[in-house]
């Protein structure tokens, strides 16, 4: 087990060991002394500076962006994208140093409103699903490989695109989320084996969507499953990125670039054409 997938473990094991002597002390008789309780809080506070701003090695940043298909075809807008910083999420966490966020962005008639809904700074809440059309896009393998991950079992929750909407997601859900685990972060998601140490990971996967299983040979171009809003998302979008091992919690990231489209940058709209069919 590597050094970072303990740490990660102890991260979550101290905010529980945590949240277990708050309730003791709110409603029986205290275990430790009030200060005392705090101890595993910081501790999990320290482990997870640690981990966000442990970057990848040496030998990873030197090494040339990997070269692999888009994803996805039609058109769509970057967003938390490596062209523009590295973190690109702000954390070297579960492996998404140069992870990039894509949404679908189709284009619309002169004087229409744009087909994805804004950001809202009070209402509507929250938005259905079906109200993006990011969400039931087909995903597609970035190149021959093998799958060594894929789930699809947890629920498309409704878009967090409104401020309170997101205070929620950012103070409340996305702290739960963390500690029960990366999986619960990423929701559903398929991890694929391109070989040489690299592996690509899809989040974000519509609930019951995935056509591959573990084990699987895959070709470039082959649809995997489909765009959806599981895990920690404010909205239908693809989660993308390239690393150096299988598990998120103790993998780093590789940069990555797509073929013919390179890198967007955050707001650029890029498109991809539609190739012949694979099955």
């Amino acid at each position: 087990m590597s050094v970072r997938k303990v740490l990660a473990v102890l991260h979550r094991m101290c905010w529980l060991l945590f949240g277990v002597l708050v309730l003791i002390a709110v409603f029986t008789e205290p275990l430790l002394p009030f200060g005392l309780t705090f101890v595993p809080a910081g501790v999990a506070l320290t482990i997870g500076l640690v981990l966000s701003f442990t970057g990848p090695k040496e030998s990873l940043k030197s090494r040339p962006a990997v070269e692999v298909d888009p994803p996805v075809t039609g058109r769509w807008s970057a967003l938390n994208s490596p062209a523009d910083k590295v973190p690109s999420h702000g954390t070297h966490v579960y492996g998404q140093t140069y992870a990039i966020d894509i949404v679908a962005d189709p284009e619309t008639a002169e004087g229409e409103p744009p087909a994805r809904p804004a950001f809202r700074w009070l209402w509507p809440l929250f938005r259905r699903n079906h109200a993006f059309p990011a969400f039931g896009a087909p995903l597609l393998a970035v190149a021959d490989a093998t799958v060594v991950r894929a789930s699809d079992g947890q629920r498309d929750h409704l878009s967090r695109n409104s401020l309170p909407a997101l205070l929620y997601l950012m103070l409340i859900e996305g702290d739960v989320r963390s500690v029960i685990g990366a999986h619960r972060v990423i929701g559903n998601h398929v991890i694929l084996d391109l070989g040489d140490g690299t592996y690509a990971a899809y989040a974000h996967l519509q609930r019951g969507s995935l056509q591959v299983k573990a084990g699987d040979r895959v070709r470039a171009g082959q649809r995997l499953g489909r765009v959806g809003n599981s895990g920690n998302t404010t909205e239908p979008h693809l989660h993308f990125q390239l690393m150096d091992g299988p598990d998120p919690d103790s993998a780093r990231g590789i940069p990555f670039t797509w073929r013919g489209v390179g890198v967007p940058a955050n707001g650029e709209a890029f498109t991809v054409e539609e190739q012949v069919a694979q099955s």
